[in-house]
């Protein structure tokens, strides 16, 4: 899967282990690395589905974005980079299709 990020800064710390270690420390720095590293080599969302990770999708203000868990209550946030988020014929989003997402932050939003 393409995985893209909102912002240098989340770039810079994706990309840097000193980085990623200094802003997040040892145990959650590893576990954003580990999330990075299953997005990249998934083919698409549904892979990740039942994998280590609790892959799921937001809902309510957050509709639309994703979130997989890093160390609690933190958790990696993303979008997927179509232009449409592509829907099931029941209306719900079909993770099959999902092949490019955006990091856009790291974060406790409980």
């Amino acid at each position: 899967m393409t995985v893209k990020f909102a912002d240098k800064t989340l770039k810079k710390i994706a990309d840097n282990d000193r980085a990623r270690l200094r802003e997040y420390g040892k145990f959650r720095s590893e576990k954003i690395r580990l999330r990075l590293a299953q997005l990249n080599y998934a083919k698409n969302l549904e892979q990740l589905r039942m994998t280590p990770g609790n892959y799921h999708e937001l809902t309510g203000n957050r509709k639309g974005q994703w979130a997989c868990d890093l160390d609690q209550p933190y958790r990696l946030i993303f979008t997927p980079c179509h232009q449409n988020i592509p829907i099931n014929e029941d209306g719900t989003y079909d993770w099959e299709k999902v092949t490019e997402v955006e990091i856009i932050e790291i974060t406790d939003y409980h």
